[in-house]
């Protein structure tokens, strides 16, 4: 498989990587430590023309492959994983179903937010639907020219500060898979509001909160999908879990760029402790398994060209990469002891970050479900049966 880059691919990972070092990586402590939205770097994302990027020319887009909007959140999350994050919503997920699923009149409405810095929320989890995310309760019902939706989703990325959020919810009381569609609800919705902020370990900058729907009226013309688009809109999704796998990647990397040359420079026992065979092994396997997860998520990207990536590659992508993060960061602080633990260098900071992606977007042992029933060709049940 041919991984090499275009002129213009290789001229944005240069840029990404200038930036990302010279102003997103000084101000990452910054975001964590307050843990406010890192607003100056979405600035930047838009004035690099990143936010929106797979968005196509005729959506008003500048059309960017899968793979360069990959290249540009690996970058960007060897120095500050939230704004990666914000990379990702920018250009996956919510807008992936604005791209494929949202009529004309939304496109022309919502297209403009996104290019501007809008980062739309995806709201599916609900606290009784997790990785069950089909047993959801929230409603919309049909009322006139509106729909009424009425529950409850936490840990939504996102939740109160993005203007725009796409809702799933249960259609019509059909229960299951086949009940589930979702629809636009904008920030200022009669009926909608923010709820409890949620005290994360890592990712600090980037807001985790309940949305309360409380007969939440929303026009009718908001409508995605409606029962049985529960697949299409888990088809988008694919994006969204593949750049969450580049969001662990990229934090990986920047881990090692700094275990790396300190291993060299720190000296123990009269010589640099990475002359240890110990040590060397452990550099070894952190960049065994970086490479391994890197290849997985290119070919993914690489594959989707311009459209949706596959279900299958995205979980091989995202539990390879979400499982090596943990550990490629623990190994990273490992090789600096006791200064890696401390709050002056980024490494705490890492680990803390990269454990949210083993879990957000669909957990490892999930995944692993989803690449087994790919495997055997044939959906395996997860209830008990009777």
């Amino acid at each position: 498989m041919d991984f090499r880059f275009t002129p213009e691919q290789e001229s944005l990972r240069a840029t990404l990587r200038e930036v990302a070092e010279r102003e997103f990586a000084p101000r990452a402590a910054h975001w964590d430590r307050t843990e406010e939205y890192p607003w100056d770097n979405v600035k930047r994302l838009v004035d690099l023309g990143l936010m929106g990027m797979t968005i196509p020319k005729a959506l008003g887009g500048p059309g960017a492959p899968v793979l360069d909007a990959i290249l540009c959140i690996e970058e960007v999350a060897r120095a500050c994983a939230a704004t990666a994050r914000i990379l990702v919503e920018g250009n996956f997920g919510s807008v992936g179903a604005l791209i494929h699923l949202a009529t004309p009149a939304q496109q022309a409405r919502y297209v403009p937010l996104v290019l501007q810095g809008e980062k739309p929320a995806i709201a599916i989890t609900e606290p009784e639907a997790g990785s069950a995310a089909t047993d959801m309760t929230t409603r919309a019902a049909r009322d006139g020219g509106d729909f009424v939706v009425d529950g409850r989703k936490h840990w939504i990325t996102g939740a109160g500060v993005s203007q725009l959020h796409l809702v799933f919810a249960r259609f019509e009381g059909i229960p299951g898979a086949d009940g589930v569609g979702a629809l636009w609800v904008e920030r200022g919705a009669p009926g909608f509001r923010v709820g409890r902020r949620e005290k994360a370990m890592g990712l600090r900058g980037l807001p985790e909160a309940e949305l309360l729907f409380e007969g939440c009226r929303v026009p009718a013309g908001n409508l995605v999908a409606g029962p049985g688009g529960f697949r299409r809109l888990m088809a988008c999704y694919n994006g969204q879990r593949l750049g969450a796998a580049t969001v662990a990647l990229g934090i990986a990397q920047g881990a090692f760029d700094h275990a790396l040359p300190y291993a060299q420079e720190r000296r123990q026992f009269g010589r640099p402790i990475a002359d240890f065979q110990g040590l060397q092994w452990m550099l070894a396997d952190m960049h065994m398994q970086l490479q391994a997860a890197r290849l997985l998520i290119y070919k993914a990207a690489a594959d989707a060209g311009a459209g949706l990536p596959a279900m299958a590659d995205v979980a091989v992508a995202k539990t390879c990469a979400s499982e090596m993060a943990i550990r490629v960061t623990n190994d990273a602080l490992q090789i600096h002891g006791a200064a890696g633990y401390s709050r002056d260098l980024p490494l705490e900071r890492m680990v803390r970050d990269a454990r949210m992606f083993a879990i957000a977007g669909g957990t490892a042992q999930v995944q692993r479900n989803m690449i087994a029933s790919h495997l055997l060709g044939r959906k395996l049940p997860q209830r008990p049966q009777h």
